[in-house]
């Protein structure tokens, strides 16, 4: 009995992450998206592409990445629970590699294959999943960057009125034929060696300019027009990746510089200002 009910899960699986690989091009193909990026050359299909980042963005939001990048030589991860077995078959299908477990909190597995990864790969992390809180940023993309010398890159994704799902992350579904749009941070720089108060600082600190692109690409989203810089985005297949990511990127730019373009004010505390760059 047991083993006909695992069969059975392995079908469920099977079948729902084919029907999920099929539909969401289809879906995610009539909506219209444009992007406004703090440094367009993180974008893995940019041609002066170069070196490994981690992509950040919220786990509501994870279908448009799904959709516009996949096979530009990056690594999800993906949490070993399984919740996140038919999003690992869907991300391998679409073109993502996959490493299951934790950066953080027992995932000394994990940690060695990202870092073995992230020497050819760039690697993209959800960081409120798999269970939330919603829009709460994890420590573990902060130690990650901190421990593997590679920048975070926070992406903000919003939708014109999408469906939410009844989640715990409010996930977001767009509609045929609305808008999405896209607001991307510049690389930003994690010092080594941080102690538990450096880490925290920029826990927070990356936390607060992920909410801050995201509510700024819903609001673009519900308003639409164009911005300075702007332009559209659809799926591609980077042509570069491959072999740039291997190559040594820029550092990025520290948190206080992000927050600076940004015109985000953090607390007027003098050591976290330090802490932060």
């Amino acid at each position: 009995m047991k083993s006909a009910m695992k069969v059975q899960s392995h079908l469920a699986i099977g079948s729902c992450s084919l029907l999920a690989a099929a539909v969401i091009p289809q879906w995610l193909g009539t909506v219209r998206c444009r992007v406004q990026y703090g440094d367009q050359l993180v974008d893995p299909v940019h041609q002066d592409f170069r070196g490994s980042k981690i992509y950040v963005f919220w786990h509501e939001n994870i279908l448009l990445p799904l959709f516009l990048r996949g096979h530009c030589n990056i690594a999800m991860l993906l949490s070993r629970h399984a919740d996140a077995n038919v999003l690992d078959r869907v991300a391998r299908m679409m073109g993502f590699g996959v490493v299951r477990g934790s950066t953080f909190r027992g995932g000394s597995t994990a940690l060695r294959e990202l870092s073995d990864r992230a020497a050819t790969e760039s690697l993209t992390i959800t960081p409120d999943g798999p269970r939330g809180p919603r829009r709460r940023l994890a420590v573990g993309c902060v130690f990650l960057a901190s421990t593997l010398k590679i920048p975070i890159v926070a992406m903000g994704f919003g939708y014109d009125q999408p469906w939410r799902l009844g989640t715990w992350d409010k996930f977001a579904v767009p509609r045929i034929g609305s808008r999405s749009r896209a607001v991307v941070s510049r690389p930003i720089h994690v010092p080594s060696n941080l102690d538990r108060a450096g880490l925290e600082a920029h826990r927070v600190g990356v936390e607060q300019i992920l909410n801050f692109l995201s509510d700024d690409a819903e609001r673009w989203a519900l308003a639409g027009g164009r911005r300075i810089g702007d332009c559209p985005v659809r799926p591609e297949v980077s042509r570069v990746a491959k072999w740039s990511t291997r190559l040594e990127g820029p550092p990025g730019i520290s948190l206080a510089e992000e927050f600076a373009r940004l015109k985000i004010f953090p607390p007027v505390d003098s050591e976290a200002l330090e802490l932060l760059g």
